[in-house]
């Protein structure tokens, strides 16, 4: 028995997921994920460079403090950010339970120390001798720290990538913080890629949850290639 194609149509575009749905997520996690990469590496490479640079008493004490929380549980950072922003909190006045904003604070502290641990490493291999020709060519600090950061872009690089693969793939604080919110037309107000994929899975709509898994893959590959291409860039040599 043969079927009309105004019976196969149906079929064929009926897709498990709404399109707005899947859109209101990527955007909801890339703005929150890529603001606090951006907070993170503005505050985090200044520090990377000074803890690289300078000899001072406890060093080693702070270099392992950052390495620690290079694994830190991210459920404890979400109660974390959960109490300052509630109102019993000293940043209840500013209502930030279940927003982007405190996503992204939580973000925030999830990344740091993963962007200046390996900003460190990277900035930490660039040869004395180096820094040495800058200064005896009459370089400021600012100069040297410039020709640090060049020598070191790569591992810089890689250090912004590892940051930003923590911080879009978080679940546990950001569903803490943000609640995993959808608006009643089903878009997302603190919804993201992890929390969606948790939520579809938990109601069986595997489809869905394949495709918010492939499309959260797709962007960790896409920022990869970004960085691996500025990496080799001028022919990949410094």
């Amino acid at each position: 028995m043969s079927l009309e194609p105004s019976v196969l149509t149906p079929v064929l575009f009926d897709f498990p997921f709404e399109w707005n749905y899947i859109r209101s997520i990527i955007y909801v996690s890339l703005y929150v994920s890529l603001v606090a990469i951006a907070l993170s590496t503005m505050f985090s490479l200044p520090i990377a460079l000074f803890v690289g640079f300078k000899e001072f008493r406890g060093k080693t004490l702070l270099t392992s403090i950052i390495n620690t929380g290079m694994g830190f549980p991210s459920v404890v950072v979400g109660l974390i950010v959960l109490f300052a922003v509630s109102n019993q909190g000293p940043l209840g006045s500013l209502e930030l339970v279940f927003t982007t904003e405190a996503m992204i604070m939580s973000q925030f502290v999830l990344a740091t120390p993963v962007i200046i641990g390996v900003s460190l490493a990277a900035i930490s291999s660039v040869e004395q001798n180096i820094r040495d020709a800058a200064y005896a060519m009459g370089g400021t600090k600012v100069d040297v720290a410039l020709v640090t950061i060049k020598e070191a872009r790569y591992g810089i690089a890689t250090a912004v990538l590892a940051g930003f693969g923590r911080a879009i793939s978080e679940v546990g604080s950001v569903l803490i913080v943000g609640g995993n919110i959808a608006r009643s037309d089903g878009t997302s107000v603190t919804r993201t890629l992890t929390t969606a994929i948790q939520l579809e899975a938990q109601q069986g709509r595997f489809e869905t949850a394949m495709i918010l898994g492939a499309i959260l893959v797709v962007l960790v590959l896409l920022v990869n290639a970004i960085v691996v291409r500025l990496g080799s860039g001028n022919g990949g040599h410094r």
